[in-house]
């Protein structure tokens, strides 16, 4: 399996709504690590690393959870693994 690794960014209403934490918690299902902060911008940054199908999988879930309705633009980039640590974090400022 090829492991990648998805820089994100997601625009809408995402922030203030659980976006963070509803990704988190989804990163747990599919077993992928990395990290979702909140942009500066008013969107949301993910970075994650993974199987591809798992990050497919992962991103589905993102999209189609209940804030899925809140995205407008959701822009991905994928290239090789950087060896993150291990787990999902909520990163702040």
């Amino acid at each position: 399996m090829k492991t990648e690794k998805a820089i994100v960014t997601v625009f809408g209403e995402v922030q203030g709504v659980g976006f963070r934490f509803t990704t988190r918690a989804l990163s747990q299902k599919h077993a992928v690590k990395g990290w979702v902060r909140n942009q500066p911008d008013g969107s949301v940054r993910i970075e994650a690393e993974g199987g591809s199908e798992a990050l497919d999988r992962f991103f589905l879930a993102v999209k189609t959870s209940r804030l899925g309705p809140g995205i407008t633009r959701w822009e991905e980039t994928r290239g090789p693994p950087t060896d993150m640590a291990e787990g999902f974090d909520v990163r702040f400022f």
